[in-house]
């Protein structure tokens, strides 16, 4: 097992982060390589719920084990490449979000995976993948009809 850990600040408020990260139709917006999400089962804010995320023609079947809507969720996944588990904290922090992502893996293969996953920032990268996410909900907090082009 391996344990990597991520975090970034959003400027969008913890409700707004959380409802776009168990967005599964957003998740090729965000997440590097994935194509499309199938097989839900259940609500993405509720424990024991599962969902098939695609990449290419990889699955990865992901299982919700817990979730406390806006603040926490944490999920096991699984493919060949990299399976193991998210645990993901969405901590108010002025006037934002702070997320607190660690990944742990299961296995050999996932722990030379996720070291690479790990290491820079690139396109792809935990890092990466997290920095495309905050750029994605700060450009919709920012989008037409926000408050701040109201005024």
């Amino acid at each position: 097992m391996a344990t990597f850990r991520v975090s970034t600040f959003v400027a969008a408020p913890p409700d707004k982060v959380f409802s776009t990260w168990t967005d599964p139709d957003r998740f090729p917006e965000w997440i590097g390589g994935v194509t499309r999400t199938t097989d839900l089962t259940g609500s993405m804010d509720t424990p024991g719920s599962r969902y098939t995320v695609w990449f290419g023609r990889m699955a990865s079947p992901t299982e919700i084990l817990e979730v406390e809507r806006p603040s926490h969720i944490r999920t096991r996944f699984g493919n060949a490449i990299l399976k193991g588990e998210s645990d993901v904290a969405f901590v108010p922090e002025g006037e934002g979000t702070r997320i607190n992502q660690q990944f742990v893996t299961r296995g050999f293969i996932s722990g030379i995976s996720a070291r690479l996953f790990a290491a820079g920032s690139y396109k792809g990268s935990f890092r990466g993948e997290l920095e495309a996410f905050r750029k994605l909900v700060e450009r919709d907090a920012s989008g037409p009809g926000t408050a701040t082009e109201a005024g």
